[in-house]
């Protein structure tokens, strides 16, 4: 049951990334780190209760979101989908996460909730983290001794769980530069904007004309985590993307899903559109 009054829990405010990482090393899984906060307050009003929290908030370098040709995209701990929204290399060169950003909550929650945290909170419905699946990429974690690159393909671990280590920090996720030929989509099907999704989905193709030389397919809500549709992305790889091919997307889509039943949709109606919704989404993107 929710409740408007937090539990007791100790607050600490360091002012840079080495005191970040201090107080990570000594308080480790019984601390959480909030950004945003726009899952962390929501949670401890329900039934989470930390015993530390700790607020990157005044943690200086953190917030920044750069683009450099050959190199890809640099997004912080701290930047927000409203940062998002607003950077033209995102909405020109990474037009699935532009989008993803765009349809992200309500516009209060958009400047203060984060990329990373919509990650590192591992939801199957969270529309970033399927966007970013699509795109491909990396996650930094950092401790006191050194850092280390995730892939993406391998962060999430299972509902609500992700690779990072009580010791660790994420500070940056990567996204690698796209190609002339690369396209990227990205759609999900929900009530209003203020409702997580029924079904998100999420495409990347490298395309030569009309034939597929690389796909990357990302769908949520129809699995314990966000995944990938190797089967549907093995299909396409290689092929002319012609009627025969986008009919067979929908049927191979359904055989690599596992929704259930919840208060947002039924397991048949996520079975049912799940395929239609990639294809549609291939077809956009190509043209």
């Amino acid at each position: 049951m929710s409740s408007r009054i937090l539990p007791e829990f100790e607050l600490k405010t360091p002012q840079s990334v080495d005191e970040t990482l201090e107080l990570l090393a000594t308080y480790g899984d019984s601390a959480m780190i909030m950004s945003g906060g726009s899952d962390l307050v929501v949670a401890m009003k329900m039934n989470l209760s930390p015993d530390t929290v700790i607020s990157i908030s005044e943690v200086a370098g953190l917030d920044k979101i750069t683009y450099a040709p050959g190199q890809g995209l640099r997004i912080g701990a701290k930047v927000t989908i409203a940062q998002v929204l607003q950077n033209d290399a995102v909405k020109e060169l990474y037009p699935a996460l532009w989008q993803a950003a765009e349809v992200f909550a309500t516009p209060q929650i958009r400047n203060s909730a984060t990329v990373i945290g919509n990650l590192l909170r591992g939801s199957p419905a969270g529309d970033c983290s399927c966007a970013i699946l699509a795109l491909g990429g990396h996650i930094v974690l950092q401790n006191q001794n050194s850092n280390r690159d995730v892939s993406i393909d391998d962060f999430w671990t299972g509902y609500n769980q992700n690779a990072r280590k009580g010791d660790e920090l994420a500070i940056e996720i990567r996204l690698p530069p796209p190609s002339a030929q690369t396209r990227t989509i990205f759609k999900r099907m929900t009530r209003v904007n203020e409702d997580l999704a029924k079904i998100n989905a999420s495409v990347r193709l490298e395309m030569d004309g009309k034939l597929c030389k690389g796909a990357r397919l990302a769908i949520g809500c129809v699995g314990p985590t966000t995944m990938r549709l190797p089967k549907t992305e093995a299909l396409l790889t290689g092929s002319e993307i012609n009627a025969d091919i986008l009919a067979s997307i929908a049927d191979m889509v359904a055989t690599e899903i596992s929704p259930i039943d919840d208060k947002r949709s039924s397991r048949e109606y996520r079975i049912h559109v799940s395929g239609v919704l990639v294809k549609r989404l291939v077809q956009q993107a190509i043209n």
